[in-house]
């Protein structure tokens, strides 16, 4: 059911007023080249636009163009993207532009049905990039986004990502003529005014159009389901040293979260294993060798979406064996000065910085 407020034309003309006046001058806003509004938006996928700034223009600079990143090596590109997490977009970006060259005649499709099929291309990318470059009227609906539908509408029951009643009160409120900035507007009110907690609701432009804020229930929209407990795990790393370097092995690219980059030999700790057992088994199993584990000599924590680690890094030394790479899609020994070259997932990156901060590495 409609707010009682809510009046569309004028709820668009405020939200385009001040969006207008008070948009932030991001980089990716400066231009219209599909590309680079593509990168963008992969980019902003479940990161903040303040943290995505220096990647994207560090990535642009590398890889200016969209056959650009169809010939890049892939472990450049991982070590452009090492430290901005979710991985599996860095993949399906390059596999994106591999596509758009190879059947796409070098341009970003405008079309939705194939853009769509890109790899990572979602309903909310397909609409955000398609509005942004090409004016598409399509509404691009992420979680800022439904959001401020919950509070505007005061929808009291729980939104799921792809919640049916949300994307069409999405649709009904988009300005077609200006979709791109519609889009962005709604964006822009979900990240800076419409907040999860604490919303500046006297701040905002669409106030008088809000039905939560006209009922008191801002605070309680949207409707959150309780989350299950986060699993956590405890892991090994085994630091092999010989001749002054370090083994590292390259994770195969299309193989789980962290798919493409580098890190240290190792795996979680079983029950009833202590961590040298531990590191002494994943060896035999990812490697092929027989090593010698010392005690932890240094320990993380790291959460990501679905569990969280406390991880432990184990210098080895190499007992009998020559190590093969039977999980890695190569191994490699590097010496410690030249560990930077590489992309390392963030806790194996934590690992690192504590072993040089006590001047281990």
């Amino acid at each position: 059911m409609l707010g009682p407020m809510l009046r569309i034309p004028a709820f668009r003309r405020a939200l385009l007023g001040w969006y207008r006046r008070h948009r932030r001058d991001l980089p990716w806003r400066r231009t219209r080249d599909p590309y680079r509004i593509l990168v963008s938006e992969i980019m902003l996928q479940q990161t903040q636009a303040v943290t995505v700034v220096p990647y994207y223009e560090r990535f642009l600079k590398a890889f200016p163009t969209v056959q650009a990143l169809a010939r890049a090596r892939r472990e450049k590109l991982m070590k452009l993207w090492e430290g901005l997490g979710y991985y599996a977009r860095a993949r399906n970006l390059h596999e994106a532009a591999r596509r758009i060259v190879r059947d796409c005649g070098g341009r970003v499709p405008r079309d939705p049905e194939v853009f769509s099929n890109l790899p990572g291309a979602g309903p909310y990318t397909t609409a955000a990039v398609l509005s942004i470059a090409y004016g598409a009227p399509l509404a691009a609906v992420d979680g800022n986004v439904r959001r401020v539908i919950a509070r505007l509408y005061d929808i009291g029951r729980p939104l799921a990502s792809d919640d049916r009643e949300v994307r069409e009160r999405a649709d009904r409120l988009l300005e077609d003529r200006h979709a791109g900035d519609f889009n962005q507007a709604m964006m822009e009110l979900g990240a800076r005014i419409c907040v999860p907690t604490n919303p500046a609701c006297l701040l905002c432009p669409v106030r008088p159009h809000c039905a939560a804020f006209a009922g008191g229930t801002v605070g309680r929209r949207p409707v959150t389901q309780a989350r299950r407990a986060r699993p956590h795990k405890r892991v090994v790393a085994a630091v092999i040293r010989k001749n002054g370097k370090i083994l590292i092995g390259l994770r195969p690219w299309d193989q789980g979260l962290l798919g493409g980059l580098w890190e240290f030999p190792g795996g979680k700790i079983e029950p009833g294993e202590s961590p040298e057992t531990a590191v002494r088994r994943e060896m035999q199993e990812e490697i092929g060798a027989d090593v010698e584990a010392g005690p932890a000599v240094s320990t993380v924590d790291h959460v990501y979406t679905h569990l969280s680690i406390t991880l432990s890094g184990h210098f080895c030394r190499l007992k009998r064996g020559t190590p093969k790479p039977l999980f890695h899609a190569k191994l490699r020994w590097v010496r410690p000065c030249d560990l930077a070259r590489y992309a390392f997932p963030e806790a194996n990156r934590k690992l690192i910085r504590e072993m040089r901060e006590r001047k281990l590495l």
